[in-house]
């Protein structure tokens, strides 16, 4: 016999007599006057069952707290201190994969869509030992379309447009870094980054707001978790979907030569500042010397890509993220580095 029934005609829940073995409910019950225990029961099904119909519980707890008035309090507290250890923790970030991960499994099931979204993991990908890509999205369950969709809640994290890029530097992650190296990574046709609103750099925040496209390299999206707000990432997604499901292939694509672009103007600006450093002492020749032969390097190898890219007609990821880090030159130009300071 069910416990619940439901009256149709007066509209009333009605419940069976049932018992239940549960401390946390005893002790709350055994503090009460026996006068105030069926109120107190009815507010705990109300505030339970808003809990369940919202599904995620900061949503409710900011949706209800005028409400349910100050009962709640002490749960939100509670909610707001966990709230803070998880951003100050190293857990934060497979917690947010997996939350992601399972409101993206929410979201396609209720726009009837059969896309299957699968966590990596520590499990590597196409190239060697890396684990960039940490969700899988098959779309329409289809192994060879996928989007792969990269969590990133750290404010370390730069947005690295290419045209302020400098290949010299110590290497570091970047939205750009990331999203062309995850769609490298998980053979994926486009590629999504997210970030938390509550831990993002802020120059990225700036420029992204809610959700941009990069051309060739996919999409930013700013989710806010503690409020439940994730409307950016199926916005990001969707049009991340349609990209895949709907893109050709092309004989030319436009958006690769504009980075190629890019790339080669800013080393011919950075070759002409050269002629400032003539007119300095022995020291500042070397620089020189190390500038031209960074630029000569440069040209060299954007050279080697243009000409791939003008063959084929396209990059593949793995070129685009070749292309994008440059380890080949800084590699190269380490040796010609130690040559000059010798002089």
């Amino acid at each position: 016999m069910p416990i619940v029934s439901l009256n149709q005609q007066s509209k009333r829940v009605e419940i069976g007599g049932f018992e239940v073995e549960n401390p946390l409910l005893f002790t709350y019950f055994d503090k009460l006057p026996a006068s105030e225990r069926d109120e107190k029961l009815h507010r705990a099904l109300y505030i339970g069952a808003l809990a369940l119909m919202e599904d995620r519980i900061s949503a409710f707890l900011s949706k209800t707290a005028n409400e349910l008035g100050t009962e709640l309090e002490s749960l939100k507290i509670i909610f707001d201190m966990k709230k803070e250890l998880f951003y100050k923790s190293a857990i934060k970030g497979i917690l947010a994969e997996e939350d992601i991960a399972e409101y993206l499994a929410e979201f396609l099931s209720a726009q009837r869509l059969t896309d299957k979204i699968k966590l990596t993991g520590n499990s590597a990908g196409s190239l060697a030992k890396n684990k960039t890509g940490d969700i899988i999205a098959y779309v329409d369950g289809k192994e060879d379309l996928k989007i792969v969709v990269e969590c990133k809640f750290d404010k370390g994290i730069r947005l690295g447009d290419i045209q302020s890029k400098d290949i010299f530097t110590k290497k570091s992650d970047t939205a750009w870094s990331q999203l062309i190296e995850a769609q490298a990574n998980r053979d994926a046709k486009v590629g999504v980054i997210v970030f938390d609103v509550s831990v993002v750099d802020s120059t990225i925040l700036n420029t992204v707001q809610d959700v941009r496209y990069i051309p060739a390299v996919g999409f930013v999206a700013i989710i806010d978790s503690s409020k439940g707000d994730y409307k950016n990432l199926s916005i990001a997604y969707m049009l991340a979907r349609d990209i895949a499901v709907n893109a050709k292939s092309m004989a030319f694509d436009k958006d690769v030569l504009s980075i190629i672009v890019n790339r080669i103007l800013k080393d011919i600006n950075e070759t002409l500042n050269i002629r400032s450093l003539v007119y300095s002492n022995i020291e500042t020749s070397k620089k020189i010397l190390s500038q031209l032969d960074k630029s000569l390097l440069l040209m060299e190898f954007n050279q080697k890509y243009l000409a791939k890219f003008l063959i084929d007609g396209q990059f593949s990821k793995e070129d685009l993220l070749n292309f994008y880090s440059g380890d080949e030159i800084k590699d190269r130009f380490k040796i010609v580095e130690t040559e000059i300071k010798a002089l």
